[in-house]
Order: C-alpha cells, then structure tokens, then sequence
C-alpha cells in the first residue's frame, strides 16, 4: 500500500495521509485501493480496502456523505448521530485519534490544523464548495471552536487534484466565481484560445487566494494532478467510472 506524506508545517502531534490508488484489491475500472462504496464498485472488495487501510490508522476513519455543499460537520453535531451518515463537506474535531477523511477523485481536499494542534479540519473542495465557501466556513467553525486562536493560527495543506493544465470548465463556473464574495485572481482562470467560453482553472490558487484572504499564513501543497498522474490517483474527469482515494488527519494520542 502505498501512501502520500503531506510536507507542511503541522505540529508533532498532527498526523496526516493521502491514500492512493495502489495496494488494494479491487477490480477494473477500479484498481485497485477504491476506499468509494458509492461509485459502483463490489462493496465486499471496497469494505476489503477500507480494512486494508485501517490497519495504517489509529481507529475507523470518519466517512462522510459529501453533497458538494458548505456543510461542516462539528464535534457538538456529531454527539447523538452514532451510527447515522454524516452529510457534509467539511468536518472538524478536537478528539485525540479521530481520523478525518476526504474522499476525492479531482476536487480539491484540504486539511487544517491549529498551529498548537489543539483543533484539525477537512474539507471537500469542488469547484461549487469552493465558489460558495466551504474552506471559509471549516476555518469558520475551527475559530468557534478555539477562542483562543485566529485565523493566522491556523495552517492548511492542499492535496492532490485536477491541475490547472487538465481542468477546463465553462463560463458558468468562470461567471460563478467572478460573482462571488471574494475576487479572483490574475491566473485563476486563462481562456483557452480557440475554445470560446472555456477557461483552464486553478483549484490550487483559488483555494489559496481565498485561505489567505481570510488571513491563513501558510498554505502548503498543491503540486499533485489526478488528471495527469493516472499511476497514483483516481480521475473523473479522466476516466468517468472510477474509484475514491482518501485523504486524512488526525491529532495522536
């Protein structure tokens, strides 16, 4: 099994993964360590993998519903929903051992942590979480749930998704973030010559434009595209009928 070490600033305490496609045991078009049991593939053999993978873990990830939504999931929330799915697209906790997860196959998963480690988050970044402020809703909810810190105590790291050579989308998305409340920036988006109303998109610098706008000081990451690395990583764009890989956080014990 073979796993991505994220390289950012996190205190000792903080511990994190980003899973990949390799070392598992499920089958075309899902080879082989699919951790998604909603993408079509033998829920026997994705229940395989996540065995696989817990084995690398300190307790059972976190495994959430995500709808592309601002949702965050808090620890407060989660205190009379054992057993019931979490619906969200951000998670955040203050539990020694609780692993955080994110499944992704081209958006954009980003974790957090407090620079005294006392608080981690993650969260699920499409281009429709992105637009309508999901990463500013989980650093939101972090700042609630630590009075004592602020933004610029917190550190995020991006991990891996479509780059901004592969992911080209429409003037929808372009005119989505040209209306929303913090601006884009010069790169964010290039025309695509020949292609009227198609722009290349940067999911790396979206994010970090906007986790710096609301005072974040170190951003780390976002050198990995699914797109292009078809080895390591799962691609919907790429491939359509495909798998999940994950990424995680959690505080040691």
């Amino acid at each position: 099994m073979k796993f991505i070490k994220p390289i950012w600033p996190a205190p000792y305490q903080v511990h994190s993964l980003v899973s990949t496609r390799l070392g598992g045991v499920s089958k075309i078009p899902y080879d082989s360590l699919n951790l998604g049991d909603h993408v079509g593939d033998s829920l026997e053999l994705v229940a395989h993998n996540r065995d696989l993978l817990r084995r690398h873990l300190p307790s059972d990830p976190i495994w959430l519903n995500q709808v592309h939504s601002t949702l965050v999931s808090t620890p407060d929330q989660r205190i009379n929903m054992t057993g019931q799915p979490i619906v969200a697209d951000a998670i955040i906790s203050v539990t020694p051992n609780e692993v955080l997860t994110i499944m992704t196959a081209d958006c954009l998963p980003v974790l957090f942590t407090a620079n005294d480690g006392s608080i981690i988050g993650a969260a699920h970044a499409g281009w429709k979480g992105l637009c309508a402020g999901i990463l500013e809703n989980t650093v939101s909810e972090m700042l609630a749930s630590r009075s004592h810190l602020k933004s610029s105590d917190l550190l995020a790291y991006m991990g891996p998704a479509i780059g901004p050579k592969a992911y080209e989308v429409g003037e929808d998305v372009y005119s989505a973030f040209q209306s929303s409340s913090i601006s884009i920036k010069k790169g964010d988006f290039q025309a695509i010559p020949n292609k009227k109303g198609k722009y290349l998109a940067d999911l790396y610098s979206i994010a970090t434009n906007r986790l710096l706008a609301i005072g974040l000081k170190q951003v780390a990451g976002g050198q990995m595209c699914t797109f292009s690395d078809s080895e390591h990583f799962y691609s919907y764009r790429r491939n359509g009928v495909t798998g999940r890989f994950a990424s995680m956080i959690w505080i040691a014990k």
